[in-house]
């Protein structure tokens, strides 16, 4: 049975939280905080991409080439009917049997715009058909970027869309002198979830420390149910951040 940790976020405190938890594999989700604990498996790990390591395989530089005319505009968390229009045919497509195909308009709405933290929309367009193509709700760390939720146009597989926002993702960590790019949770054998594989400089969250991947088979046991801590030991092991003391005046 799935099972997670999750924390609410909010208040002054809410980006440091954000900070600090992400740092030991959680996510976000609106304005709450979860990381999986199931209590027979520990498959779910947070993957992340270290910038400085990561080197351009000939696959991913033919990628960037053929996606090169797409324009990249960063805005403010804010939903719009051209995301939400995009967004249903990308889960019509690729996820009609997830758990958010369901999602109605002002759900994503929500989605979009309850961050208590930094986060911004970054979207791709064609300017040759001035079309939406690809859009990514992406979480501002002190120490990275935070691919949130994505999505794109189901229409491009050739151009491999997907990869091309992480290899911009990368690009923006570069610019801007952050270190890593986060890009949500790896599970060994996961035919979904492979592609995070084939970047290099990557790191999974594994028995509470960040760990380089140089071959997926290595943490294939984090399936087996005894690889997992008891959930008081789980909890026990979260540091969290200082809160400042308000002195009276």
């Amino acid at each position: 049975m799935e099972r997670k940790l999750f924390t609410s976020l909010q208040g002054e405190g809410a980006d440091q939280l954000n900070n600090s938890l992400s740092h030991q594999g959680f996510r976000r989700s609106q304005n709450v905080l979860y990381r999986p604990s199931c209590s027979d498996c520990s498959a779910c790990m947070s993957a992340r991409i270290d910038v400085s390591a990561f080197v351009k395989t000939r696959s991913q530089k033919r990628i960037l080439k053929r996606n090169a005319s797409l324009l990249r505009r960063a805005t403010s968390p804010w939903a719009t009917e051209d995301q939400y229009t995009l967004f249903r045919r990308y889960l019509d497509s690729r996820h009609s049997d997830g758990g958010m195909a369901d999602m109605d308009v002002f759900e994503y709405a929500a989605m979009i715009e309850e961050t208590p933290i930094r986060s911004r929309v970054i979207e791709y367009t064609e300017p040759q058909f001035s079309g939406l193509v690809a859009v990514s709700l992406t979480d501002v760390l002190e120490d990275g970027l935070s691919m949130v939720y994505s999505f794109y146009d189901p229409d491009q597989p050739q151009n491999s869309i997907g990869t091309y926002m992480i290899l911009d993702h990368i690009a923006i960590a570069l610019e801007t002198g952050l270190p890593y790019v986060y890009l949500g949770y790896w599970v060994p054998g996961s035919s979904k979830m492979s592609y995070k594989e084939k970047f290099s400089g990557l790191e999974v969250y594994h028995q509470g420390a960040w760990k380089p991947m140089r071959d997926p088979a290595e943490f294939a046991e984090s399936s087996h149910p005894l690889s997992t801590d008891p959930i008081a030991e789980q909890v026990a092991n979260i540091h969290l951040p200082e809160q400042p003391v308000h002195r009276r005046r």
